[in-house]
Order: structure tokens, then C-alpha cells, then sequence
């Protein structure tokens, strides 16, 4: 089956562990699989040209800032995450600060972290739900996360995400400061053509 949409699967009734979901992602290498807090198992169609580099960008601007800086680790969309909640979800950006990562042992960091992201970037691309990537932000909220960015082009906005606060949404185009979890860093938007 061919199609540009995630393909949802409910599996709460089936509870795959940690080790047989991160063997069902081994088995499957050719699929980008992630499971939501819910208990559905997601898979994800590749992204196109635009939200690839859009989404290679974003990720080399913290790269970068961190290189600098020194003050955590940068991982791409390759990298899932088990998060306290029970989903297991792969941001298309994610950063997590030193002392938080420095605290897994080898184990943990080698196999899908159990560790919620201080801080994702989620980028829509034009196949992406909007609803169901709002659903994936609390999730992270839900688990830990300290700043998050939606950025979505078809609407020509960011959602920031900010725990105990209500969503702030920001048209395009914006400067979007790191505020106190990526201290020094910002992200300039500009308008999006697709």
C-alpha cells in the first residue's frame, strides 16, 4: 500500500513492551514507525523535498548552537524516544540538556532513550494532521518537555508550547527566541512558499 498519509493502527489491547517495539522497528527498518500514548501504532510516510530540508535546516541551526555552546545533545527525526507517558515518538528536532543525558546509562542511550526532549521542533509537512501533531506536542508536555515548537507552513504560523502555559501561537514571519532552555538561540522564520 502506497499512500502519503500516517497509517494508524490501534494496539492498546496488544501492549508491546519497550524491547518488542524497539525489535518491531528493527524488523522493519524501512518504515518509520512511532506509538502514541494512546496505544496506536503509527507509520509514517517519508517526507518530501521541502519539509526534508526545511527539517535538515532547522536541525543544523541547534547543531550548530550547541556546538557552541556545549550544553546537551542534538538528536534528528531518526530518533525515537520513550517517553514517561508510554508513547514513543520521534521529533523531527530534539535537544536534551547534559546532565539529564549524562544521567542514562549506555543501555538506555543506545536503545530508544527513556527520556522525554527539553526541547523538539515539529515541522508539517503538507500530509501531516494538524490535530494529531498538536496530540503529539502535549504528549511531550505531558512527559516533560520544556519548549516546543509547530511550525506550520500551511498556515503560515508556530505553536510554542511551554510547560504549565496555554499554547501561544505566532504568524510568520518571527523570530523565535530558545528562552532559558536553549539560552542564546534563535530561529528565524520567514514566510514559507511551497
Amino acid at each position: 500500500m502506497i499512500t502519503s498519509e500516517p497509517v494508524i493502527l490501534n494496539i492498546k489491547d496488544v501492549s508491546l513492551s519497550d524491547e518488542q517495539f524497539y525489535n518491531l522497528c528493527h524488523l522493519n527498518e524501512d518504515w518509520k514507525l512511532e506509538e502514541t500514548a494512546k496505544g496506536e501504532l503509527i507509520i509514517m510516510p517519508p517526507v518530501g523535498g521541502i519539509s526534508g530540508n526545511r527539517e535538515s535546516e532547522f536541525n543544523g541551526y541547534v547543531w550548530l548552537w550547541n556546538l557552541q555552546t556545549k550544553l546537551g545533545k542534538v538528536f534528528s527525526s531518526s530518533t525515537i524516544f520513550t517517553l514517561p507517558n508510554g508513547g514513543k515518538r520521534s521529533p523531527d528536532v530534539a535537544w536534551i540538556a547534559n546532565e539529564r543525558w549524562d544521567a542514562l546509562n549506555m543501555e538506555e542511550q543506545e536503545k530508544f532513550p527513556k527520556i522525554c526532549p527539553d526541547f523538539v521542533i515539529e515541522l508539517r509537512s503538507r500530509t501531516d494532521s494538524l490535530t494529531q501533531l498538536q496530540d503529539k506536542m502535549q504528549e511531550y508536555l505531558n512527559s516533560g518537555l520544556r519548549l516546543g515548537w509547530l511550525i506550520d507552513p500551511q498556515n503560515q504560523q508556530v505553536e510554542i508550547y511551554r510547560q504549565d502555559q496555554p499554547v501561544e501561537i505566532i504568524l510568520l514571519p518571527t523570530s523565535l527566541p530558545g528562552e532559558d532552555v536553549l539560552p542564546g538561540f534563535i530561529l528565524e522564520l520567514p514566510l514559507f512558499k511551497d
